[in-house]
């Protein structure tokens, strides 16, 4: 773990440092990404069925080995107990609830000139939503990709997520049943978002690929966009909390381990300025560490990546959060509302003592897909307009042409493009 001072002399180049570190795959990931996709377009269902094989441990057969259906989603929804359905419906609701007011309003008008401007929002046809098996599996994942697309109006939902040794974490069905999720693919890795790309014979090819996945996933969508549209490329899980020494060490520590454990390369930093909070959450955090189910996982992040910088007051704060653009920044301080007014980039932000991030992976309701790795300086968080387009329309009777139409022609005149000043020159009789 870094500890970090703002009073130290070196602190602007130990911080650089800091905010260059990306965390992320490198060249060898990148080339065996490629080799993946190259393969999967060509060979299709064949080269699915050989790395499913080798990587999940999965035959992939007949059709059952292939699909989930949506008897089995149904099942495990009605199998659950009902504080967990509860849980998830709740999650869903508000989920759902949030996106909705994200949706954007069509325009249509017309201006001085007599010419009729707008822009209709229309849905994407599929959309494939990519849902981790590995490490841990996350039906709050699903329900945060799948109902945003739901509510822009894709017509066809398409989840691929590995089943290692056959098996799929049923509380993934019960959300995918949920969520209204069309067909469910036992696929996973850098080949599941390959065939959504480009389709196989057993797959039919999506519009746009979302969700989170481990460094072959991210890589696999950096390369297939432009293919497909993605959502983002995300990298490992980050939080940064700004804290006062009002804080309770306890609540702190526990807030940067739950990213903690999520991946050994997630990063959890802490700014304070209060030497005392600094060392008590220090040690906490090892006290939490020792009770802590995912502690061998949370511990090589906290111990590889883990930061803890003092300042000599909060105000030095915002400059720094800027700086590092984190995915979740939590404010805990008395006065939250004056540090993030100076908060410009960060992925979602956590306002207050009661306000965990962890309350935000699930039941709040804005989306937990959120950018990484300084990414929240040009982007944001999976919304309902990841799923959709804007289509511009003008019309022009006459009038309006001969209002603007010259101007058209003298740009095309001194672009070099005759034939677009003729088109309009026709029209005028000019």
């Amino acid at each position: 773990m870094l500890r970090l001072q703002s009073s130290q002399l070196d602190f602007a180049r130990a911080f650089a440092r800091l905010v260059r570190d990306r965390r992320e795959s490198g060249e060898d990931v990148a080339h065996q990404v490629t080799r993946i996709i190259d393969d999967v377009r060509g060979r299709g269902d064949a080269a699915l069925v050989e790395y499913t094989a080798r990587y999940d441990d999965h035959s992939l057969g007949d059709v059952d080995e292939w699909t989930i259906s949506p008897d089995q989603c149904r099942a495990a929804f009605d199998d659950l107990k009902p504080e967990l359905r509860a849980a998830l419906e709740l999650a869903a609701q508000r989920i759902a609830a949030y996106h909705e007011a994200q949706l954007p309003q069509d325009r249509d008008y017309t201006d001085e000139a007599g010419v009729r401007l707008g822009a209709r929002w229309s849905a994407v046809d599929a959309a494939g939503l990519y849902v981790p098996g590995g490490r841990a599996a996350y039906p709050s994942s699903l329900l945060m990709n799948a109902i945003p697309a739901k509510v822009a109006g894709v017509e066809r939902l398409v989840v691929v997520t590995p089943s290692p040794g056959g098996k799929t974490n049923p509380l993934v069905l019960a959300a995918a049943h949920l969520a209204g999720v069309d067909e469910i693919w036992r696929i996973g890795g850098a080949q599941a978002v390959a065939a959504l790309a480009y389709g196989t014979s057993r797959i039919r090819p999506v519009d746009v690929v979302t969700g989170p996945g481990n460094a072959w996933v991210a890589e696999a969508k950096r390369q297939l966009f432009g293919v497909v549209g993605i959502d983002m490329v995300a990298g490992p899980s980050e939080i940064l909390v700004i804290a006062d020494g009002q804080n309770d060490a306890d609540w702190i520590a526990a807030d940067l381990l739950s990213q903690a454990e999520h991946d050994p390369l997630a990063q959890s930093i802490l700014i304070t300025d209060d030497p005392v909070l600094a060392d008590t959450v220090a040690d906490r955090i090892g006290v939490e560490l020792a009770m802590l189910p995912s502690a061998r996982v949370a511990s090589e992040s906290w111990n590889t990546h883990g930061v803890i910088i003092e300042v000599a007051s909060l105000d030095e704060a915002p400059a720094l959060a800027n700086a590092l653009a984190a995915e979740h920044v939590e404010i805990a301080t008395a006065d939250p509302e004056a540090l993030f007014a100076q908060i410009k980039h960060a992925g979602s932000v956590f306002l207050g003592r009661y306000t965990p991030e962890a309350v935000g992976d699930y039941v709040a309701g804005p989306n937990h897909v959120l950018p990484t790795g300084r990414r929240a300086r040009f982007s944001s968080g999976l919304s309902v307009l990841d799923f959709m387009k804007r289509t511009s329309f003008i019309q022009m009777d006459e009038a309006a042409l001969r209002a603007i139409g010259p101007a058209a022609i003298a740009l095309a005149e001194a672009e070099g493009l005759p034939a677009h000043a003729r088109s309009i020159e026709a029209r005028l009789g000019i």
